[in-house]
């Protein structure tokens, strides 16, 4: 889930940075752009932690702009398919809810939720079981299982509608682009397995 890494970036700055404090702004300029970003290969840097060295500066020819090379430790957050991970219910349908852990937005289909448990619509949608002693809703806390993630070039990608049939919703559909424009890690999870569930109701607690 979290790994603390070194990476690599080539850093331009204006010509009027230069001085006194150059590497100071260099730095701040590296965690301006790197900070709550996400990449494929790995994952959504949550923060730096330190620069290793600052290269020599390249003059970029009819620019005025220097590039540097500039390596640094981070700490990224990447989910992979299989791993366990707790998550805040964040909106809840008939097609099955939505829960964030950290950056990344999840996805629990109607048909990966346990049988027993229906749809209730009302002011608060949510998923009970036939007793009523278990519900999901949202704000609720869930143990989920994540199943499905997809990596290209750039970023956590698409997951193909072939892949997850039930996923063929307009809304859905524009919450994958959504995710491309913005570049959110997105993965599909599963309750439907032992020791998988809700772990805190918001509304028993009221």
């Amino acid at each position: 889930m979290f790994f603390h890494i070194v990476l690599e970036r080539n850093m331009q700055l204006h010509p009027r940075h230069f001085g006194p404090n150059l590497r100071e702004k260099l730095v701040a300029k590296l965690m301006k752009d790197v900070e709550g970003t996400c990449s494929g290969r790995h994952g959504f840097v949550v923060a730096i932690t330190g620069v290793d060295s600052i290269g020599k500066g390249l003059i970029r020819d009819g620019t005025g702009f220097v590039t540097f090379p500039v390596k640094y430790q981070c700490v990224v957050f990447r989910p992979f398919k299989g791993e366990i991970l707790e998550a805040v219910v964040t909106m809840v349908n008939k097609m099955g809810f939505f829960a964030e852990a950290g950056p990344v937005q999840i996805f629990v289909s109607n048909h990966l939720i346990p049988d027993d448990m229906e749809f209730q619509y009302g002011d608060i949608p949510n998923y009970t079981t036939s007793d009523g002693s278990v519900k999901i809703q949202k704000e609720s806390e869930v143990r989920l299982k994540i199943i499905g993630t997809r990596v290209d070039a750039t970023e956590i990608a698409l997951i193909r509608f072939s892949e997850f049939p039930v996923m063929r919703t307009p809304n859905m559909i524009f919450l994958l682009y959504s995710h491309r424009i913005f570049k959110f890690q997105f993965c599909i999870g599963t309750i439907k397995d032992d020791f998988l569930g809700v772990i805190n109701d918001p509304g028993a607690a009221a």
